[in-house]
């Protein structure tokens, strides 16, 4: 591996884990082994949930943590790693915060739930 590609990953992985500590501290009711950082090169998604946690979260998360993005690209891989959860594209880059993006219908049913449980 080139430095470069072994950098990269080392960036990709640090996203990884900085998410599944996320997760774990929201959902503390959770086991830290509910919610691991995939391996490198492991297929599929990036965070890999325990059926405890999917109930939880019912997302599948693909994670990006380079400076430049191709948007299409990362969100067609989300989708087709998601099987029958809701694809979740978590990306930074250097010096960034994270951001997350799905589909505006189920960002909207978000709003919508925490509404109703704010009342």
């Amino acid at each position: 591996l080139s430095m470069k590609s072994r950098s990269a990953k080392n960036k990709g992985k640090r996203l990884q884990n900085s998410v599944r500590d996320i997760l774990l501290e929201t959902f503390n009711q959770l086991e830290p082994d509910d919610i691991r950082s995939a391996i490198m090169g492991e297929s599929g998604e990036d965070i890999k949930l325990s059926p405890a946690a999917r109930k939880l979260i019912p997302y599948s998360f693909e994670c990006k943590n380079q400076e430049k993005l191709n948007i299409w690209d990362s969100l067609n891989q989300a989708e087709e790693n998601s099987g029958d959860y809701n694809p979740v594209l978590i990306f930074k880059r250097n010096r960034s915060k994270t951001y997350a993006v799905l589909e505006i219908e189920k960002f909207v049913e978000l709003i919508n739930e925490n509404n109703k449980s704010s009342k």
